[in-house]
């Protein structure tokens, strides 16, 4: 909530008026505005209570979100969900464990929910330091694992979905464990935004123990029921991948950007950035296995576009690019597994 001290009232006017006068066109301008006249047209709607109150907390918690991520929106993370229920006994809290050590030894940065469980264990391993905490407010836990209580990375929300849209949002990769109806409503979610092509694609490994069964069950019935009545494609089975081990997990999510860096929509084309610039006969072999992504034209090396210059870090990067069909973000995702499976023999 906005503080009521005056001189931080009038300095908000202020600045209220400076957005709404001002005629730049630029898109940071553009949004303040609009952000103002949606909070403004609020009160022109006589919006009831509940959804002033529920409209006022979602934007104060994502502002503060985003703030927090902000300084580390350079450092891929993992978004690691579990069972809040695991003890600290149990093998899958030890596999957690070493799968936050790995990770971070790879580059990247971890966010949990903060709670107990596979949560607390993915911070264990991946230490405070290297660590986001989403948590959320619940009426029958206590907050945050003692481990990262105290931590100005741990972010209390009380809707759950804005805490979703962070744990997608700024993640590179996911790592499902077992657990109850959060982490499966929480796994669905990924892959749904994944499959309709609302989020980037990225990896999502399914943690098991050798011969648990846990997550071959749940496959069995994604390919039964889900595949077999063609709820889904088959290229869509290749948003996830079953792994039984933190080192074949943490090589994969490594692999997944090894070649591959991340992807732009500019206009009509799709641009995919690259680590590492693939030959000609690489881009052929793209050309020859996708056709059915391309609009029209084909897929070629470019150089960083004009629009692209708001991202100065990424402009020396190669480039491939095409006129985007957007008929299967799974058959985008095979291209990109492709695209590092070409990489390899650079």
């Amino acid at each position: 909530m906005m503080e009521n001290r005056p001189d931080k009232l009038q300095d908000t006017l202020r600045m209220v008026q400076e957005i709404l006068t001002d005629n730049k066109k630029d898109l940071r301008s553009l949004l303040y505005k609009d952000i103002i006249v949606n909070a403004l047209n609020c009160k022109r709607d006589e919006l009831d209570i509940l959804d002033l109150k529920v409209i006022s907390r979602a934007v104060a918690e994502f502002r503060h979100a985003a703030c927090v991520f902000k300084p580390y929106r350079m450092v891929r993370k993992v978004s690691m969900f579990g069972s809040a229920r695991v003890s600290r006994r149990s093998r899958y809290y030890e596999l957690a464990v070493k799968l936050g050590r790995l990770l971070v030894e790879n580059g990247f940065m971890v966010i949990t929910g903060a709670a107990e469980g596979i949560m607390r264990a993915g911070i264990e391993g991946a230490g405070p330091q290297n660590s986001f905490g989403v948590n959320i407010l619940l009426p029958f836990e206590k907050g945050p694992t003692s481990i990262i209580r105290d931590d100005p990375k741990v972010i209390k929300f009380k809707y759950f979905f804005t805490r979703k849209i962070f744990f997608v949002m700024e993640a590179d990769a996911i790592a499902l464990f077992p657990g109850g109806f959060g982490t499966h409503d929480e796994g669905f979610e990924v892959l749904t935004l994944l499959q309709t092509g609302k989020a980037p694609p990225m990896p999502v490994v399914l943690m098991e123990l050798p011969g648990e069964g846990y997550w071959e069950s749940w496959n069995q019935f994604i390919r039964k029921q889900l595949l077999g009545r063609r709820f889904i494609s088959p290229e869509d089975l290749s948003f996830y991948k079953i792994i039984h081990s933190a080192e074949e997990a943490a090589d994969w999510i490594r692999s997944y950007y090894s070649t591959y860096h991340s992807m732009r929509q500019v206009g009509d084309q799709l641009v995919i950035r690259l680590e590492k610039e693939l030959p000609d006969n690489h881009v052929i072999k793209l050309n020859e296995s996708f056709r059915d992504l391309v609009e029209s034209g084909e897929i070629v090396k470019t150089p960083a576009l004009d629009a692209e210059k708001d991202e100065p870090a990424l402009l020396s990067k190669p480039r491939i690019a095409f006129k985007y069909s957007r008929k299967s973000a799974g058959r985008l995702n095979e291209m990109v597994l492709m695209i590092n499976q070409l990489g390899q023999t650079i």
